[in-house]
């Protein structure tokens, strides 16, 4: 049996860490997302993540900015988000699960005052976005059934994946697509009440945007599993009627729809993806009048989110290398011209990215607001652009200026791949001279990206650099920032150069003098975790490592995944009943002969995306092969470990495992 992790110093000194960051901001936000703006940038609206302690997900409400501050817009019960402005200011709609938890359903305020929200009649099923049409009359409503998939980058499993009514003896059954398994646009009047679905049956609606007020813009399937997204095209649906013209399809992904007010262009990103809902790519600009598109030319940022302006300038927001970047392409009153270049209006090494990639909310002057950060800066709202930068309100607190005062600092670093391909990445180190023991943290995807920002995201990254390790980000090729044809660089060859990419940032490291090279670990989730476990396969410098929801076995993945063609994509479209291909020459338990590392292995028992199987089938190879292994499957988690205080354990597992193998 084995002990309480609970009951050991290590746990207790997490948690106080992690209490000493949070209880300052119990009951008001610590991180804010999605933010909307009107075209002055008079209201500014903004999703905020809330915890009341440190027991299960935040709860989501919605703030707005006003005299440097963030100010409730939202009461009652369950949670608030996605909110969205009327074009005229002067309502806002937005999503609650107050009456249900975790099903989202459309509430309107009528005057954006704190006060009681007026519902809409219920959809069947949880609303994931919404938009009001141009004209103000008709508010659109992207709506998934209770058993559509998420995405991995929301936790992977069901939309309604809570309690099912019936007895715990009774067995998951599957039989194929369920009925409740698809998403679909549908259409709320608030003049009249009237709401109807407008997406015809038999096609999976994944995003949509207004393109006028009398047509939608889809990316569309003609099969609800999370892997059709994959092959999902661009269509344009006319709301009354119900018909469909495809506009275009692509042999990459496609994402962030946007149409003008009148209907006669529309923009979409065209990009090599690991993730829905994670685009990163090239602009396209299309003509709906005379059927012609263009691509931007953004000097080379990939492109994480778009919105008209007007009918001619296009915004958009993306990464360069690892700064954020904002631009605004004006393609003119006429017909498409044969060049579109982009006038750029700012760039910062500070992240942009209140989710995953850059994004904010163009003003009419061509300014942007953003909320922005850094390692060692909390989140601010602030408008960048075209004249001196404003700051509107902070997320700082006492338990931000804790976590400054014991996360070391960061920086950015680049190095020579043996082909000498450049490769950027975020440094983090303690305080003093090194060397240090260093952790390498390899981001997922694989197609993602690093930016310097708060906490790099992770609670593990300040917590390890508070014990005295480096902590090295690398952006590989494969990562976002760098073009679409780095990106695609990691599709066929998962696991081949970009082997070398982490590898070589390891020995610039050690030659600069930073890393100890008798003490180098290697973590990481999803593409991260499958990474680090093929690492420790490849190479036996490391002394430690911890590997998240992993893929460590391609074959038995391709059978019990919800995303297969993903997967043998990304393995040069291997076929798993050859034997000698990818599917198995890159799966690392096939290589644990070779591995002496101790590895911790973690993933969650409700992960359809990398399911847990992954993690045991690696822990079990190498203790069969009598390397130092540990299993931990979280029962509540999906992808990734993200609730209190399964986050706490996990934190403490890992910190200890690196302290255990290679102390700081």
């Amino acid at each position: 049996m084995h002990k309480d992790l609970r009951e050991s110093p290590d746990y207790a000194a997490v948690a106080e860490h992690l209490r000493r960051l949070h209880e300052p901001a119990f009951g008001r936000p610590h991180h804010v997302t999605d933010l909307v703006a009107t075209t002055d940038a008079s209201r500014i609206v903004v999703t905020g993540s809330v915890y009341d302690e440190l027991d299960g997900l935040p709860r989501t409400a919605l703030y707005e900015v006003r005299d440097g501050a963030l100010r409730a817009l939202t009461s009652g019960g369950g949670s608030a988000k996605a909110a969205r402005l009327a074009p005229d200011g002067s309502s806002l709609a937005f999503l609650s699960d107050r009456a249900k938890d975790e099903v989202f359903q459309l509430y309107l305020l009528a005057d954006g005052q704190l006060g009681e929200a007026r519902p809409a009649p219920a959809v069947p099923g949880t609303i994931e976005y919404l938009a009001w049409s141009p004209d103000g009359t008709r508010i659109l409503l992207g709506v998934a059934g209770l058993g559509a998939e998420m995405a991995d980058a929301q936790g992977s499993g069901t939309v309604g994946s809570g309690e099912s009514g019936l007895p715990s003896w009774y067995p998951e059954v599957e039989t194929g697509t369920p009925e409740d398994a698809w998403r679909g646009v549908w259409l709320y009047t608030p003049a009249s009440g009237e709401l109807a679905k407008v997406s015809p049956d038999g096609l999976n609606v994944w995003e949509a945007a207004w393109s006028g007020s009398g047509h939608v813009l889809a990316i569309a399937s003609e099969w609800p599993s999370e892997d059709d997204w994959y092959s999902a095209v661009l269509s344009r649906l006319d709301v009354s009627t119900g018909e469909m013209t495809e506009l275009l399809r692509s042999d990459v992904q496609l994402g962030l729809p946007a149409g003008t007010s009148d209907g006669r262009r529309a923009a979409v990103v065209e990009a090599a993806c690991s993730d829905r809902l994670i685009v990163a790519g090239d602009l396209i600009l299309l003509d709906l009048v005379a059927g012609t598109r263009r691509a931007v030319d953004t000097a080379g940022a990939d492109v994480t989110a778009v919105q008209w302006i007007d009918g001619t300038r296009l915004g958009y927001i993306g990464q360069r290398h690892l700064d954020s970047v904002a631009g605004i392409a004006d393609a003119g009153a006429g017909p498409l011209p044969e060049t579109i270049t982009a006038k750029e209006l700012a760039a910062s090494e500070q992240s942009w990215a209140s989710w995953f990639y850059p994004a904010g909310a163009f003003t009419s002057d061509g300014q942007v607001v953003v909320v922005r950060d850094d390692y060692d800066t909390p989140q601010q709202i602030a408008i960048v652009g075209t004249g001196a930068e404003q700051v509107l309100a902070s997320l700082a607190h006492a338990g931000t200026d804790y976590l400054r005062s014991v996360a070391g600092s960061a920086t950015n670093v680049s190095w020579s791949a043996p082909d000498g391909t450049a490769i950027e990445g975020v440094l983090c180190t303690p305080a003093g001279a090194g060397p240090f023991p260093l952790v390498l943290h390899v981001h997922g995807g694989p197609i993602g990206a690093h930016q310097r920002s708060w906490m790099m995201r992770d609670h593990a990254v300040p917590l390890l650099v508070s014990r005295g390790y480096a902590v090295l980000l690398p952006n590989p090729r494969g990562s976002s920032g760098r073009g679409q044809g780095f990106a695609a660089a990691v599709v066929g060859d998962m696991g081949g150069a970009d082997t070398h990419d982490y590898l070589s940032g390891i020995d610039a490291m050690i030659k600069r003098g930073i890393a100890d090279p008798a003490r180098i670990g290697t973590m990481g989730v999803s593409y991260g975790g499958f990474m680090s476990a093929w690492l420790v396969t490849q190479d036996q410098r490391f002394k430690a490592a911890v590997v998240g929801s992993p893929v460590t076995d391609w074959h038995s993945f391709t059978y019990t995944t919800n995303i297969p063609r993903w997967g043998l994509w990304f393995l040069d479209n291997a076929d798993p009943e050859e034997i000698g291909n990818q599917v198995h020459t890159r799966s690392p338990v096939m290589h644990a002969s070779r591995a002496r590392t101790p590895t911790l292995l973690t993933a969650g028992a409700k992960d359809r995306c990398t399911p847990a199987g992954q993690a045991r089938e690696f822990y079990q190879a190498l203790i069969n092969h009598g390397v130092d292994s540990e299993l931990a499957i979280y029962p509540g988690e999906g992808h990734g470990v993200s609730r209190f205080p399964a986050v706490t354990d996990y934190l403490t597992r890992l910190v200890t495992w690196f302290e255990r193998y290679m102390s700081a």
